[in-house]
C-alpha cells in the first residue's frame, strides 16, 4: 500500500503517513464543494453590499454632520473602496482556488525514480574516548553533607 500524498510505501493498519503525516483513512462520504462555493459566494455579495454601503453613508455622515471638506470625504471614500476591492479580490482568488481544486489521486505504486533510498546501511562511527561530563566533581553527594558541621 502506498501513500496518496507522497507515494512511499506505509505499512497496513496506520492511520497517518511516516513521512509526510497526510491522513490514511478513507473518507465514507463524498465531499461536496457546493456548501463552500455557496458560503463564497454569500461572503462576496455581503461584503459588497456592506462595503458600498459604509462607503457611502460614511461619506453623507462625514459631509453633512462631522462638516469636512470634499478632500477629506473623497479620500475616505476612496481608501473605504480600497480595502473593499482588496478584500473582494482575496475571497475570488480563495473562490477560484476551490472551484479549480481536484481531489486528491490514489497512487497504485510509486514513481520509480522517486523511491528513497532510506534503507542503506549507516557508515560506521568510530567512537573517540569519553568527555567528561560537565557536571562532573561539582555536586554534592548526600554522605558528604551529613559530615558537614552543623551551622
Amino acid at each position: 500500500m502506498f501513500c496518496s500524498t507522497c507515494g512511499t510505501t506505509i505499512t497496513p493498519g496506520l492511520s497517518f503517513c511516516n513521512r509526510c503525516g497526510a491522513s490514511l483513512k478513507e473518507r465514507t462520504e463524498p465531499v461536496t464543494k457546493t456548501g463552500a462555493i455557496t458560503a463564497f459566494l454569500i461572503a462576496i455579495t455581503l461584503i459588497a453590499i456592506v462595503g458600498l454601503g459604509i462607503m457611502l453613508g460614511g461619506a453623507l455622515t462625514l459631509k453633512r454632520d462631522a462638516a469636512l471638506g470634499e478632500d477629506v470625504v473623497g479620500m475616505f471614500m476612496f481608501f473605504t473602496f480600497f480595502i473593499l476591492c482588496v478584500t473582494e479580490f482575496f475571497l475570488a482568488r480563495q473562490l477560484s482556488k476551490l472551484i479549480g481544486s481536484k481531489e486528491p489521486k490514489h497512487i497504485s505504486a510509486p514513481p520509480p525514480a522517486t523511491i528513497p533510498n532510506e534503507l542503506r546501511a549507516a557508515p560506521a562511527r568510530v567512537l573517540q574516548e569519553a568527555v567528561p561530563s560537565v557536571t562532573e566533581n561539582t555536586t554534592r553527594t548526600l554522605e558528604y553533607s551529613r559530615n558537614e558541621p552543623p551551622r
